[in-house]
């Protein structure tokens, strides 16, 4: 078979992948974290546990066999699908040569991938392991001239040896501890009393930790991908971070806003620099494709810190799908698969970055990760469905109209929904609810919640109803959002 010619520049990028004719399936919970790429590429399938649209998104499919498990991790979903055989006919009806994209996987991942015919896309799940230690990504930050905020790392068995650690760095004594691995701030821990560290101490007690200052952040976000051509880097995304109103977990991510004023012109053209470094750095160990970085901003100090890079598709692709730069070329996840499908390919890196830079002051958006944070256990009976709402003029949601994805919000007065929790599942203390995404802001320039996303949580609360349910010894179920 003749050689597929080299794609140059942009138009002919796009039209491979509208011409696509290898299936891609993203493997997770739910088909949030890559909802909408189906937009772009020809044979691009979800492949998920949780059945968000109720069977009326062409490309989403859901095993109709799903009797109640017990899962502990996302990587146990995804391994759980890749063994089902609802889910092996789906991927054998649609011929060899598949590829499959998750959010997390692991090496069992791996080998169920393998045996369905199935080839993950993504650096190998034990480079990723690896990187995605935050003890390990802040020495890959210091090796690349990217710092941490002021830090130590050491163990800690009592809290007299945690404030040891932290005199012997003049950290002072209020402090933010992270252990290596979490997810979306459940290993934050906010110390600075013997009290605080009697909370935790369980949680601490025989890990490697990262002992920081506590200052005063704004977490800004951004996606970029290590391609053969030089790192790409996406748009700047404001976190929200450990709101009650959305979270239980006071370090816990529970959404973004993108917009213009995220960062300053030089604070931008810095942070670029930066992940550019971390690209170049991460390259060096192996690792191509997707990543995301977290920076921390310190309000009193405006100096720019690295908070944590994560080897992985992250819960900013959503939003930053539906920027002008991703419209005006295509999203950054696109060229993530180009380093893995059968194609050569030029790009000019520079010219790129360079022009998302400048479309990075046309879009406003946000997304909201909406969890339960009461500690009531209730089996679902009704929840909001999937779909684009409105607010009545009784501060109740009203429903619009059907949708797939955000792409049709014509203005702030509507909202995309995603369904996470049904009816007949349960809601606990942690549990995700849904996604709610939708044009402006949700968060003021001082870290607050607007009276606009207080009035969209508390109608989209008010649409969930349940009975109470026993106490049962686990609830904990894995979602498919930004898994940090």
């Amino acid at each position: 078979m003749a050689a597929r010619p080299a794609l140059h520049g942009m138009a002919d990028i796009r039209a491979f992948f509208r011409t696509n004719g290898t299936p891609i399936y993203f493997v997770s919970p739910t088909a949030f974290n890559l909802l909408g790429l189906d937009r772009w590429v020809r044979d691009f399938f979800y492949v998920t546990y949780f059945d968000s649209f109720q069977g009326h998104h062409p490309r989403v499919f859901v095993p109709d066999e799903r009797p109640p498990r017990e899962f502990t991790s996302i990587e146990d979903v995804c391994n759980y699908l890749l063994g089902h055989k609802e889910v092996v006919d789906f991927v054998d009806a649609r011929g060899p040569g598949g590829k499959a994209t998750f959010v997390m996987f692991d090496e069992d991942t791996e080998r169920a991938a393998s045996a369905i015919g199935l080839e993950i896309i993504h650096p190998p799940a034990a480079l990723r392991k690896r990187l995605d230690s935050k003890i390990v990504t802040t020495q890959i930050g210091n090796d690349a001239g990217v710092p941490s905020v002021p830090n130590v790392l050491g163990r800690a068995a009592t809290y007299d040896e945690l404030v040891a650690l932290a005199d012997d760095s003049q950290l002072g004594r209020d402090l933010v501890v992270q252990t290596p691995y979490g997810d979306s701030g459940k290993t934050t821990f906010f110390i600075r009393s013997q009290a605080d560290w009697d909370s935790y101490a369980s949680d601490l007690h025989g890990q490697e930790l990262k002992v920081m200052r506590r200052i005063t952040p704004l977490e800004v976000c951004v996606e970029a991908v290590i391609t053969r051509n030089g790192t790409l880097v996406g748009p700047y995304v404001a976190s929200l971070i450990g709101y009650p109103e959305l979270t239980p977990y006071k370090g816990g991510w529970c959404g973004n806003d993108i917009f213009p004023e995220v960062l300053t012109d030089g604070q931008r053209t810095a942070a670029g620099a930066m992940t550019q470094r971390l690209g170049a750095r991460l390259a060096k160990e192996g690792y191509r494709g997707f990543f995301e970085v977290d920076y921390l901003l310190d309000a009193d100090a405006g100096e720019i810190y690295l908070g944590e890079i994560n080897p992985r598709v992250s819960g900013l692709s959503p939003i930053t799908h539906v920027t002008l730069g991703a419209y005006s070329d295509m999203p950054l996840f696109l060229f993530h698969l180009l380093e893995y499908l059968d194609v050569d390919y030029e790009i000019d890196v520079a010219e790129i970055n360079a022009r998302w830079e400048r479309l990075a002051a046309e879009d406003v958006w946000s997304q909201l990760i909406i969890k339960e944070t009461g500690p009531d256990i209730e089996l679902l009976t009704d929840t909001p469905r999937t779909g684009i709402w409105g607010l009545g003029h009784d501060g109740r949601l009203t429903f619009k109209r059907p949708a797939n994805d955000w792409h049709a919000l014509l203005s702030e007065d509507e909202a995309f929904y995603l369904r996470v929790a049904s009816p007949g599942e349960y809601r606990y203390k942690g549990a995700d609810l849904g996604v709610l995404v939708t044009r402006g802001r949700m968060q003021t320039d001082d870290q607050q919640l607007t009276d606009r996303c207080l009035r969209w949580l508390s109608a989209v609360r008010a649409g969930f109803s349940g009975t109470p349910a026993p106490p049962l010894d686990h609830y904990e179920t894995a979602m498919a959002f930004k898994g940090t």
